[in-house]
């Protein structure tokens, strides 16, 4: 009886199964840390060149990439908190210090001793004094505001506190931190796998009449009903869910194209062709989705021919864009090499895909936004690495005879580039989806 019981609970509630408890996730949180720690950040410090990484942070104030490394335990830092890495490339080690009052979880040891040192800044030029390291990597940066969170006072006081020789050897560590937070392991993607599919299953579920009365329910009564559901779930999301409607008896408002100033009473009707924008965070990573959906009329079985074909070009913008994916390439080099692939097809493109991981809008190469067409100044220019996860994210625009207008097919899919090249991390929407009235 049992063993039956426990088959149609998971049955009956397959999305929810696949959520670990809050117990469940921190254990898992604090197993990707101690790999990423142990195998991925040396690495990563021999590669950027950085022997000595250090990340100052106060409580309430962190620095977006120390967030990322708090253990499950630790919804914020404490007093303030100062970390430190040493990287001895010769003796393949890798010294993970805490220059805190406590030990930084289980994988970062404290090396302060309040009594035997009042002072936490001279502990901290002690530790950097024993270590000897060719370079100090801080994290501030002009263009990558994930790498830029040491704030002024703390590095005020850091170059105050210091030696100056030590002072000589401060570098930005912002290829380091942007390496930190753009790389992904085998661990981590197979959780990717699984936040995609609950991110589609939810917006299936959206895109139904399980959830729409035609006539009646509105575009901002779906996006509520979609939060209200992340919720329900124990998750979240990381920017409020959109909807849209395109229909034949409406131009095209300019908040198709800006991504602002949405209509919020829309009431969806038959013949409608609808567009969502939903994420959500689950076990510190991110998705972001744009799928679409369209109702049917009345005389109709199947979607339009003339919205398939659109459909189509979008996807074949996709496969350009993710052709063009090739390591060490810069964002703005895969854009406008996308871009002039894609004109010469005769599409009508806009690519606006940025890195996804850590944080929705993450670090790494920026492949376009909507208002820069023509490339992006600084994050721009960083180059496309392995192990990385991006949100394929665009919309090509479709003249539809039918309708005597334009059109937007607007999406957007996670996807990994390894040593194979590009792949969608769970697949992606190759057909419209069909809301039936019938």
């Amino acid at each position: 009886m049992k063993k039956i019981i426990i088959l149609i609970f998971m049955t009956t509630f397959s999305l929810n199964s696949q959520i670990l408890n809050e117990k469940e996730r921190a254990y898992k949180i604090n197993q990707i840390l101690k790999n990423r720690f142990d195998n991925v950040l040396p690495e990563l410090m021999d590669k950027t060149e950085i022997d000595m990484w250090i990340l100052i942070s106060r409580e309430y104030n962190e620095d977006p990439v120390l967030r990322t490394m708090l253990p499950a335990e630790w919804l914020n830092a404490r007093r303030r908190t100062i970390i430190v890495f040493f990287r001895d490339k010769v003796n393949d080690s890798l010294d993970k210090l805490a220059v805190a009052r406590y030990n930084f979880g289980d994988n970062i040891i404290s090396a302060w001793d309040k009594d035997k040192q009042p002072d936490q800044w001279k502990r901290l030029n002690e530790i950097i004094d024993e270590r000897n390291p060719q370079k100090i990597g801080l994290n501030y940066s002009k263009y990558f505001n994930i790498a830029d969170g040491l704030d002024k006072t703390d590095h005020d006081e850091f170059m105050a506190n210091i030696s100056e020789k030590n002072r000589a050897k401060v570098v930005s560590a912002q290829k380091l931190a942007t390496a930190w937070i753009e790389t992904r392991t085998n661990e981590e993607m197979e959780i990717y796998r699984q936040i995609v599919t609950i991110t589609k299953e939810i917006i299936n579920e959206a895109f139904s009449l399980d959830v729409i009365q035609i006539g009646k329910t509105t575009t901002s009564d779906l996006e509520w009903w979609m939060r209200q559901k992340v919720t329900d779930m124990g998750l979240n999301t990381w920017f409020h869910p959109s909807v849209d409607i395109q229909r034949k008896s409406e131009v095209n408002g300019d908040h198709l194209r800006s991504f602002s100033n949405r209509p919020s009473e829309n009431i969806i009707q038959k013949g409608d062709l609808l567009h969502c924008d939903f994420g959500i965070t689950y076990l510190r990573l991110n998705s972001d989705c744009q799928q679409m959906a369209y109702v049917l009329e009345d005389n109709e079985n199947d979607v339009p021919i003339y919205l398939k074909v659109a459909f189509d070009d979008a996807n074949l913008l996709q496969d350009i864009l993710t052709s063009n994916f090739i390591e060490g390439n810069s964002g703005n080099q895969i854009l406008l090499n996308s871009l002039s692939e894609a004109k010469k097809v005769g599409l009508r493109p806009s690519i606006y895909t940025h890195p996804l991981g850590s944080y929705g809008h993450s670090s790494g190469p920026t492949i376009g936004m909507w208002d820069a067409q023509g490339g992006v100044v600084g994050t721009g220019d960083y180059p496309l690495n392995l192990y990385t996860v991006y949100a394929i994210e665009l919309n090509n625009t479709s003249y539809i005879k039918e309708w005597d207008r334009d059109i937007r097919i607007m999406l957007e899919e996670a996807g990994f580039f390894g040593e194979n090249g590009h792949i969608y991390v769970n697949g992606r929407q190759t057909k419209i989806k069909i809301v039936n009235p019938k």
